[in-house]
């Protein structure tokens, strides 16, 4: 025979509509009581108090219908990731290119019991280990763990293998690779160096990598173990050992796959909620397949500039969740006053897709900011033109009078000087190619604007606001809509880690109002829109 529960009010009774109702469900650190009440069974919630079994001789006042138990912001995700990885909460910032995910950006999460990983794409070797030394000195003496990107380098494999050499070298543990298109020696290297066996016979990851992606069929070889050519290839070079390279068959290349849907910068512009379930599917296709004794954890990323995109995230079945453009505008980004500026009056519609630097002859693009630049149009036009010609003398005088006007506002030839000088440090291989084929230095000296324009917004070159390139998703125009009126509004009071823990703790405040919805609550609008406040951890 079932027992009934009663459910008996403490110093305040239960909220069955409205306001009262609102205020209970917000209160997630407590938990929370479903309740009936009266001749028709009107449901409630109710916090405090105590339960118990109601008689059989009496009738309770409040009989219980539910119990939720405290729901935490640290508990969003499941706790996989935040064991996996020594962290709080199960949220990372991310790697804003050409350093605008600062060291300090970095730091600040770490010591917030985040994850941060600083946006080296786009910079030279050298900043990048001096961004190294500020962290590593920072964090390494406390243990706080801490995260850098790689980001493809199609155009530059030596690049991309040099700063893989860094990491390897410099003992970076935590990577993030974003903008692949498929597997790269340097980056199965980076994943399987330091595999070994434990006292136990279990292997051991000395390297985490992490692995950003929009598209299935590049998810899956990130989610399955090292090609084995690739391997014997990296062991005949003496880059892996024969050990390393045996063990990496029974791992995934990554154990976090980051589920990119529209974000800022390289995206496909999918949904999320079409894209997440998929990457879900695969996963469980490939650890059925494998076995893997630890089971990949799939995040989720673009889109995410309110609390409710990410309970939404976490409902799909999100590990963690990754925020990008919304941190732009945080005081500690490494874009100029000039550019949060912007940002922080950006709205839905506007952002627009535009050519990428890195990958301009493959016709890739980026999504970046439109209100009040443009950079797109004069990218796009760029991208017409090389397109249609096969070399920069083959553009009609006029076409070209024009550009050094407007566009690059110097002589074509002194731009060339200048791309030359660049290419002579970073990669003279690429000056080589341009001697032989003149339409890749005419692609050379058109990257020259992609690049410079994003230097622009970072530096807040005032003669150069009309080209900014600012690297930006919806997410952006959502969040100002979400922190008008609030403390947030304000550019200098947007610190990653308040918005952070403002986005982690309105999610759980969403999740709950969900919750109760679920029962059959009537539970009010208002109960959805958590506001922003200031947070001391």
């Amino acid at each position: 025979m079932q027992t009934t529960l009663k459910w008996m009010p403490g110093d305040t009774g239960p909220a069955f509509a409205g306001e009262e109702l609102a205020q209970l469900a917000a209160r997630v650190r407590e938990p929370a009581y479903v309740v009936r009440y009266g001749e028709n069974g009107a449901l409630g919630v109710g916090l405090g108090g105590s339960v118990a079994p109601a008689s059989d001789a009496e009738t309770a006042k409040y009989p219980l219908a539910a119990m939720l138990p405290a729901l935490y912001p640290e508990w969003l995700g499941g706790g996989a990731f935040a064991q996996a990885h020594g962290v709080r909460f199960a949220y990372i910032a991310g790697e804003m290119a050409n350093g605008i995910a600062t060291a300090r950006m970095v730091i600040a999460m770490a010591k917030a019991g985040m994850l941060g990983f600083f946006g080296a794409a786009g910079l030279p070797p050298g900043r990048v280990q001096e961004n190294l030394d500020v962290i590593q000195s920072e964090l390494d003496p406390l243990g706080l763990p801490w995260g850098i990107n790689l980001i493809h380098t199609p155009n530059e494999p030596a690049m991309e293998a040099q700063i893989v050499d860094l990491y390897l070298r410099r003992g970076v543990t935590r990577v993030s690779a974003s903008a692949f298109m498929g597997l790269t020696p340097s980056i199965v290297r980076y994943a399987c160096s330091g595999l070994a066996l434990d006292a136990s016979g279990a292997i051991r990851r000395r390297n985490r990598l992490f692995a950003k992606i929009s598209r299935p069929e590049v998810a899956g070889p990130f989610m399955s173990p090292a090609p084995d050519k690739m391997l014997a290839d990296l062991v005949r070079q003496g880059l892996l050992t024969a050990e390393e390279a045996r063990l990496a068959a029974y791992v995934p290349l990554a154990e976090d796959i980051t589920v990119e849907a529209d974000s800022g910068g390289h995206t496909d512009n999918r949904p999320l909620t079409a894209l997440f379930p998929a990457i879900m599917r695969l996963r469980d296709d490939l650890q059925q397949a494998y076995k893997y004794a630890t089971p990949i954890r799939v995040g989720a990323s673009g889109g995410l500039g309110t609390p409710a995109a990410v309970a939404a995230a976490f409902a799909l079945g999100a590990a963690y969740v990754m925020t990008g453009s919304v941190n732009q505008s945080a005081v500690e980004s490494g874009l100029s006053d000039e550019g949060r500026a912007m940002l922080a009056t950006a709205g839905l519609a506007d952002v627009v897709m535009a050519p990428a630097a890195d990958m301009f002859e493959q016709g890739v693009k980026v999504q970046v900011l439109k209100r009040g630049t443009l950079f797109s149009a004069r990218g796009f036009h760029l991208l017409d033109l090389y397109r249609s010609y096969n070399r920069i003398e083959d553009i009609p005088e006029s076409v070209s009078l024009k550009l050094e006007k407007e566009v690059f506002q110097a002589p074509l030839d002194s731009i060339w000087a200048d791309t030359a000088r660049f290419f002579e440090k970073r990669e003279p291989g690429q000056l080589e190619r341009a001697a032989r084929d003149p339409k890749h230095k005419m692609a050379l000296i058109f990257r020259w604007y992609l690049g410079k324009a994003s230097r622009w917004a970072i530096d807040g070159t005032q003669e150069r606001k009309l080209d900014y390139q600012i690297w930006c998703g919806p997410a952006m125009g959502s969040f100002n809509a979400w922190a008008a009126g609030s403390f947030l509004e304000q550019p200098q009071n947007r610190t990653v880690v308040q918005i952070a823990c403002n986005l982690l703790e309105g999610a759980a405040v969403v999740t709950r109002a969900q919750q109760l919805r679920s029962y059959g609550l009537p539970v009010p609008a208002q109960a959805f829109d958590y506001r922003p406040r200031p947070f001391q951890l």
